[in-house]
């Protein structure tokens, strides 16, 4: 709604205020993005009313959106947005005294105005980049090595969403933990990107997927009844969502029911099945192939999650033509070619009955992988592992595994962008370096 000068200048903003007001101590931040709406969060270090004003220029930030209750942890939802448009917004609570009249006592003082975009209208094609990070929370040099390095190669190419594979926050997940491993180390990226969680088992610690309760679930809003795109999964656990011409899929692979009968891959059946996006990327922590710091061949390491996900969710995926499959928990970088049908542990892999198409697939290498543009079931899909956003392994690893054609023992953060019917992924070292890339087109 628009909203009159004088109900604007009863908006107090809080960083540099009277001697009462409140400071934001963390964000804000960006979830639950949508073509028309935005969901923004941030944290004062006293209650306070939510408020938020915005608009599509800088210097008229006539629209006002705000929660119920005065609150320490602020959720405010806008909508009613246009897609593909930029917008400008501030955060702060509403002054607890009319306006005096006079224009130096009445002007509202404002945090530093922040900006997004909203997704384009589903099933648009529309050039997306997305910063994948996985097992980054380490708070070290490593972290900001990797993140600096992100921010160099992107420049100003604006991150249109970006992902998190789990273990966001060592050692345990604490609200701490989340506040010096996230909130403090990508301030600017928070306050212009959506930001797509999933649950590892560091974060479990403080935090339960069967109750939905912890320090996970109490800092990201994620959606439950499909607002956001897919099929609606009734949990923040696992969750689908659309942006543009790409159908994300995070999953659960911690604490959720990881059984053929329950709930999560009967969701997941269903939500493949109504998606009509040309790409297909799945998300979670427990990598279906890595032989770094955890064998996913093992039936003891990290309680066997890495084979249920290989035996009973990875056939589902390929079934339903998923193209991308990325996780963490194994803290180095390895990548298959084109695959398909390889559920077993890695004696079993045979390239001559799984591997779909062979090469590197680069254009400036063996050719880029290819698919056809009508989606179908298992024609292939490239299984990334890149946990090393945080720490690569101190020790050596094997980094053997069959499935796997690149594997490095080095830190760093994939980068992928999606055009229309190409998608490219890079691999970026803590030094800078491209150590590893391809694309698939579809045609």
């Amino acid at each position: 709604m628009k909203l009159p000068s004088s109900i604007l200048a009863l908006v107090l903003f809080a960083t540099t205020a009277a001697p009462a007001a409140t400071t934001i101590v963390r964000g804000p931040y960006l979830q639950s993005a949508t073509p028309t709406s935005m969901v923004v969060r941030w944290r004062t270090d006293a209650t306070e009313a939510s408020v938020v004003a915005y608009g599509t220029t800088r210097d008229k930030l006539t629209l006002l959106a705000k929660s119920e209750g005065v609150v320490a942890e602020h959720i405010v939802q806008l909508t009613d947005l246009q897609p593909a448009t930029q917008y400008f917004y501030v955060v702060g609570a509403a002054a607890p005294k009319p306006p005096t009249g006079k224009a130096a006592e009445d002007a509202p003082v404002r945090a530093a105005t922040s900006t997004f975009t909203t997704p384009p209208p589903v099933g648009t094609a529309k050039p997306t980049r997305v910063w994948v990070l996985g097992d980054p929370g380490t708070k070290n040099a490593v972290q900001i090595a990797v993140r600096d390095v992100y921010r160099k190669y992107t420049g100003g190419r604006p991150t249109d969403l970006w992902l998190l594979l789990g273990d966001n926050a060592y050692p345990d997940g604490t609200d701490a933990d989340y506040q010096k491993a996230i909130f403090e180390m990508y301030p600017d990226t928070l306050r212009t990107s959506p930001l797509w969680p999933a649950l590892g088992n560091h974060d479990a610690k403080s935090a339960n997927s069967i109750t939905q309760s912890g320090v996970y679930y109490d800092i990201f809003t994620l959606p439950t009844r499909a607002q956001a795109g897919g099929m609606m999964s009734g949990t923040e656990a696992y969750y689908s969502f659309d942006y543009a011409n790409i159908h994300f899929v995070c999953l659960d692979s911690h604490d959720s029911d990881r059984s053929p009968a329950g709930a999560m891959l009967q969701w997941l059946k269903a939500d493949l099945a109504g998606t009509q996006r040309d790409w297909i990327i799945a998300f979670f922590h427990h990598p279906t192939y890595s032989k770094g710091t955890h064998n996913s061949d093992s039936d003891t390491d990290s309680g066997g999650r890495m084979n249920d996900m290989r035996a009973i969710f990875l056939p589902v995926l390929e079934a339903g033509g998923v193209d991308l499959v990325l996780t963490g928990h194994s803290h180095v970088y390895e990548r298959s070619p084109l695959i398909d049908g390889h559920y077993g542990k890695s004696p079993t892999f045979d390239a001559t009955k799984h591997v779909k198409q062979k090469g590197n697939g680069r254009a400036d290498g063996d050719g880029v992988y290819r698919k056809p543009r009508r989606r179908a079931p298992h024609v292939g899909e490239v299984s990334v592992v890149t946990g090393s956003a945080g720490h690569a392994s101190a020790r050596p690893v094997p980094l053997d595994h069959p499935a796997m054609i690149v594997s490095f023992n080095e830190a760093g953060s994939s980068v992928l962008d999606i055009d229309g019917l190409r998608l490219d992924l890079v691999f970026l070292n803590e030094k800078g370096e491209k150590r590893d890339w391809f694309s698939i087109v579809k045609e």
